[in-house]
């Protein structure tokens, strides 16, 4: 007979100070891309599978499959996919940390080919993807507890440094809508399809959202569709009424109106200012 006891050390099984804001697996097509945005949370991202890349305000970093990408709070970035490959990955947003790799002590944006079990991996995302999407009784206790063993396991794998950072305590809802929005504004979004999405009832979603945010969830969207307008009217000869169906509004006359009313300027007149400078 063999009978072995392993002590358990709890001195290091601490409450962790984040929580899980939302997880999502997204596919974008070939020359996908987000518009730039930023979050007071951190985003990790799994590349699941096909190639793209990053772009932050200074230079632009490939990603491919297996790749995790970590966008640490209040830095401005998109993803897009590339011309040749779709874009598949996982995406989680964290609140209340921040990473640091060790050998890069000052980065913004940690990145880096994961050289673990894959499988393991996406083990865990899947169990979280899974348990947010059927939403049993207390999922939000699994969710927590897979996010902290996950973060465990990266942290062995690159010995990140973690640091503990302010929380704003945005609502949940509001962040994934916020996410959800970001990513897909040039579809047909209304009020009721955000609801839908979110799991959430739509006044509550336009009361909390609008405490959290300041603004509406249709007007949160329309400041990201004219960001993304000026980009457009910066950057190519598109016109306006393309730009207009490029960013998802749903005539041109909308879409003037929206721009006019968000920079005192038609979109006309900004793009001839803009080539005048």
């Amino acid at each position: 007979m063999s009978y072995e006891v392993y002590k358990v050390n709890n001195s290091t099984a601490k409450k962790r100070p984040f929580k899980l804001l939302y997880i999502t697996r997204s596919e974008y097509d070939k020359g996908w891309h987000s518009t730039q945005h930023t979050h007071h949370f951190t985003e990790l991202f799994y590349i699941v599978n096909g190639k793209g890349s990053f772009v932050l305000p200074t230079h632009e970093i490939p990603v491919k499959e297996n790749d995790l990408v970590i966008i640490n709070p209040n830095v401005e970035h998109t993803e897009k996919s590339n011309v040749q490959d779709s874009l598949q990955y996982i995406a989680l947003g964290i609140e209340g940390l921040t990473f640091s790799l060790t050998e890069e002590k000052d980065a913004q944006m940690g990145l880096f080919t994961y050289r673990g079990d894959r499988e393991d991996v996406l083990f865990y995302l899947n169990k979280l993807l899974n348990e947010v999407m059927h939403g049993d009784i207390q999922y939000e206790i699994i969710c927590q507890n897979i996010i902290e063993i996950l973060i465990v396991k990266l942290k062995r794998e690159k010995k990140f440094t973690i640091e503990k950072t302010e929380t704003l305590n945005i609502n949940k809802a509001v962040a994934f809508i916020k996410h959800y929005i970001n990513q897909n504004y040039r579809n047909n979004i209304t009020l009721d399809l955000l609801a839908k999405v979110g799991h959430i009832n739509k006044y509550y979603l336009s009361h909390t959202f609008k405490k959290d945010m300041g603004i509406s969830p249709i007007e949160y969207l329309n400041k990201v569709r004219i960001k993304e307008a000026k980009i457009l009217l910066d950057t190519t000869d598109y016109n306006i009424g393309e730009i207009a169906e490029i960013i998802g509004f749903s005539s041109q006359s909308f879409f003037t109106q929206a721009f006019k009313r968000t920079t005192n300027q038609t979109p006309s007149t900004y793009r001839k200012v803009q080539l005048n400078r």
